[in-house]
């Protein structure tokens, strides 16, 4: 019987899947991938084969509380019908937190899992998801080794200085610092580069992941040195609803004089913010990019700046800058922001090709550019599946 690896994203209300053949090698291209959304509401799960083929697209039987376990428990059995006779020897799991702890993917046991139950602070939104997650698919396939791989891992190669706030030594003690996400996506990248960039790829490098959430992450020898989110994935770039980085002083006046508590300024700062708050329409860069109201071009043009902002900040933690990639759904999709954004930054040597950024080709530059731009789709499933197989072996 063939081995599978199992890929799990939980979140608050979808849970992303991927199965990947376990070989000599994990391919790239999995031989099933799916999302079950509506978690909480009416969960409905959608999936695809390899060659992109529908495999299912229906809502699911499930009401009540414990619906994420649910959830899981019916991907397991779903997956026992779909998965042409593949055993599943591994899950690996996107956790989104592993604070100053951990700096690689972790086999999860009891005792390991009770630290991850410790970082639900520093990731209140996200962390417990991902740990119902574990507990679920431990519970479906008993036995079968379950590995976390952390958005924050890549990040822990940054200097001290990196990742330091100018707080009070005793708040720092307490886990407040710097810790950046996205680091799956980043470490795919920082993978691939050598094959699109040669020997500049140990250069001074920009990373764009640019989705719904949106961060940059400065790279030298293809190792995390600055990255604009820190404690929190709010800060730094605007993104789909998420206000990006803001004066603390605006949160204060808020609470004294607007009344807002704790949980108010969380659902403005999260879910209320960002492309959809300026522009009053959506968080969808592409409804955006073709309307033609005012407020979505204001939304897009901020968008943009904010971007334009951070390339100088993380170029000047590198020293300069040898070449900048566009990751994520809008990196990879919307030519019109990387076009705004490559024109902003003509002062840096970068001479865009405008015919090769239309048609998306992987170098979107002339021959003659100070710096490459690149434009590089992004595989966190691989990268959780690869390092799964790694612990697994």
């Amino acid at each position: 019987m063939a081995e599978a690896i199992l890929t799990v994203n939980a979140g608050s209300s979808s849970i992303k899947f991927a199965l990947f053949d376990n070989g000599h090698a994990i391919p790239a291209q999995p031989e099933v991938v799916g999302q079950i959304d509506g978690i909480g509401a009416q969960p409905h799960l959608k999936a695809r084969n390899a060659a992109g083929d529908v495999l299912d697209d229906c809502d699911l039987p499930l009401t009540g509380d414990g619906q994420h376990r649910a959830a899981l428990a019916f991907l397991v059995d779903w997956l026992n019908h779909h998965d042409d006779g593949r055993r599943i020897v591994g899950v690996g799991h996107r956790v989104v937190h592993g604070a100053e702890t951990y700096s690689r993917p972790l086999l999860l046991d009891a005792a390991a899992l009770e630290i991850l139950r410790g970082f639900l602070p520093l990731a209140p939104l996200h962390q417990p998801h991902n740990i119902a997650g574990i507990e679920a698919m431990t519970a479906a396939l008993p036995g079968v080794p379950q590995v976390a791989c952390f958005d924050t891992a890549f990040h822990r190669s940054q200097p001290e200085v990196a990742q330091r706030f100018a707080l009070p030594r005793s708040i720092t003690k307490m886990g407040v610092r710097r810790y950046g996400f996205h680091g799956l996506s980043y470490e795919y990248i920082a993978d691939v580069l050598p094959q699109c960039l040669g020997e500049r790829a140990d250069g001074r490098v920009i990373v764009a992941h640019l989705g719904n959430g949106a961060s940059m992450c400065a790279m030298k020898d293809r190792r995390s040195v600055a990255t604009t989110m820190g404690f929190t994935a709010v800060e730094g770039l605007m993104m789909g609803t998420r206000s990006g980085s803001i004066d603390p002083g605006v949160l204060i006046y808020l609470m004294d004089y607007q009344g807002m508590n704790a949980k108010a300024l969380e659902n403005l700062l999260y879910k209320e913010s960002g492309l959809l708050g300026v522009s009053g329409i959506s968080q969808d860069m592409r409804e955006l990019l073709a309307s033609d109201r005012p407020e979505a071009r204001e939304a897009v043009d901020l968008f943009c700046y904010r971007i334009v902002r951070e390339i100088g900040s993380l170029s000047a933690a590198l020293g300069g800058l040898d070449a900048l990639v566009f990751t994520g759904g809008i990196g990879e999709h919307a030519a019109p922001v990387r076009t705004q954004v490559c024109r902003a930054m003509g002062w840096m040597g970068i001479a865009l090709d405008d015919s090769a950024n239309a048609t998306h080709q992987r170098r979107i530059t002339t021959a003659d550019s100070s710096v490459d731009v690149l434009v590089l789709p992004t595989n966190e499933e691989w990268m959780i599946a690869r390092h799964t197989a790694e612990l697994v072996d």
